[in-house]
């Protein structure tokens, strides 16, 4: 089954309001194990970077520049996405900035249907725990040395660390059934198909074998079997 693990970076927390997408990060699973391809740009959000957003993802006016805007990224994005689940950590968050950009552009948005939640997941598997990208990475032994600050592809490329070890590990027979969490939304999450219990083999020596064995057991002197207590 593929899957697409995505982050975004934003200028903000609100896209009704005003902030934008300036970057974003797919990475490609099939049965729970990376593929190596991906989709990532950088987005020219075209308004001015908010200085304690800067400091989250360390994106600059500067370094957006030259970049191109989301409308010229969009279809090349959607070819990637396909068809696909979508799996990203608060996702809806990434879902309301992607399908804002989407619907700004003119491009139809992605159906809430496929999106997976981690959060809503880890929630699941983990009550009381903390639920961050960061504790789970710290939870699943994931080394997570490298992330000094947020940004997009390294983020998924975490999470779908994560994602794998949330939804029981890299197993044989791993698949996926629909959950409906507290908001009604459906939501997908990982079982374990049912083993087929196979039975024991047997295995009969043949008359040489059993002919070798006989002139072994009698070339040992004082056998433990023989002693007598």
């Amino acid at each position: 089954m593929r899957e697409i693990v995505f982050d975004t970076e934003t200028t903000g927390l609100s896209f009704s309001g005003g902030d934008r997408l300036v970057e974003i990060g797919c990475i490609e699973i099939v049965n729970r194990v990376p593929t190596g391809e991906h989709f990532h740009v950088y987005v020219n959000p075209e308004r001015p970077m908010p200085p304690e957003a800067q400091a989250v993802h360390g994106l600059s006016d500067v370094f957006l520049a030259d970049k191109r805007p989301f409308v010229e990224h969009a279809d090349d994005l959607l070819a990637f996405l396909g068809d696909s689940p979508l799996v990203a950590h608060n996702a809806s968050f990434d879902f309301g900035f992607l399908n804002g950009e989407l619907k700004r552009c003119g491009r139809p948005p992605v159906a809430l249907e496929r999106m997976v939640d981690t959060l809503v997941i880890a929630r699941s598997r983990h009550p009381g725990a903390k639920h961050s990208l960061d504790a789970l990475c710290t939870r699943y032994g994931i080394d997570r040395s490298h992330r000094v600050q947020h940004g997009a592809l390294l983020d998924a490329q975490l999470l779908a660390q994560v994602y794998v070890e949330l939804t029981g590990g890299r197993q044989i027979g791993l698949g996926l059934v629909s959950e409906t969490v507290e908001s009604g939304a459906p939501v997908l999450a990982a079982t374990l198909a049912p083993s087929t219990v196979r039975p024991a083999r047997q295995f009969t020596p043949s008359a040489e074998e059993a002919a070798r064995h006989a002139k072994f057991i009698e070339s040992i002197s004082q056998p433990l079997w023989e002693a007598t207590s």
